[in-house]
């Protein structure tokens, strides 16, 4: 699958979108079964509850020592802490932008994944749909050799016709009393193969497209999808060489209700996106 062929399916970098979090629901909030009354606190649960506070003292205790200068360590005392593979390793992330893209990648692994995730933003984003702007982020994000090609085929995929299959104007606006959400948002990314001059890395994806809107034909809907790029070290950073996409891995969906047209569009005004780096 070519870059392009299947971008229906993803989200926006230029957009604008609401995460949400959504809790467990508590006893009895809606769920069915009979309610219990306020349960009668006994000497025992009253001992239960000293033991915790207890404990809870004598741990922020601990916390707050000083450390044992005797015990001896592998690692400096300025050394960063052990992180699990998918958390943030506390390097800062890049802080140059070329077109609104992050750019300036360190030349290691965790710069091509940090490159790739932002790169299935932008491409991903409702920007695309504009002729000039989506020219610019390819060339920000291609190996130069393949730009020709890659806006050939995209100047292809984002025809009028496509553009009023999504609800849009023939060039990509949006009607009048109508906002365009394009916004993909990467949940996390995988390392595959890398050399000294190249990485392959998947960034697993989710993704909204729609128009928001009262009578909107097309309403803002979610997906799932795994982004693969193969990157190479060109002119001082990554850039994109190959670019495939598939479908899922797709979680069940939540009950929670939809959004009404209004709120989706008043939230992809508000909300901002994100630089993603590791």
């Amino acid at each position: 699958m070519t870059l392009g062929d299947d971008h229906e399916s993803s989200g926006g970098y230029g957009g604008t979108g609401q995460t949400r979090t959504r809790l467990p629901d508590g006893p009895g909030d809606g769920h069915p079964g009979p309610r219990r009354g306020p349960a009668r606190t006994s000497s025992r649960s009253l001992v239960t509850v000293v033991g915790v506070v207890v404990l809870l003292i004598a741990a922020i205790a601990f916390a707050n020592r000083g450390g044992d200068d005797s015990a001896p360590s592998s690692k400096g005392r300025d050394a960063p802490p052990d992180t699990a593979a998918t958390a943030p390793t506390g390097k800062r992330p890049v802080d140059s932008r070329t077109a609104g893209i992050p750019s300036g990648y360190a030349r290691t692994e965790q710069g091509a994944q940090s490159a790739a995730a932002n790169y299935a933003v932008a491409l991903g984003s409702a920007e695309m749909f504009n002729k000039a702007r989506r020219d610019s982020i390819l060339d920000t994000i291609l190996v130069p050799a393949r730009v020709p090609e890659f806006r050939a085929t995209l100047d292809q995929a984002y025809s009028p016709e496509f553009n009023k299959n999504v609800g849009l104007n023939e060039d990509g606006s949006a009607p009048k009393g109508y906002t365009f959400v394009s916004r993909t948002t990467p949940i996390g990314t995988k390392l595959v193969d890398s050399s000294t001059d190249t990485a392959t890395v998947e960034v697993w994806c989710g993704g909204l497209l729609g128009l928001a809107g009262q009578k909107s034909t097309s309403p803002v809907t979610s997906s799932w999808f795994t982004i693969t790029m193969k990157l190479e070290w060109a002119a001082d950073d990554w850039k994109v060489l190959t670019h495939s996409q598939k479908d899922g891995p797709a979680p069940i969906p939540g009950d929670g209700r939809a959004a009404s047209a209004d709120e989706m569009a008043k939230a992809v005004q508000e909300y901002g996106g994100f630089t993603y780096a590791r």
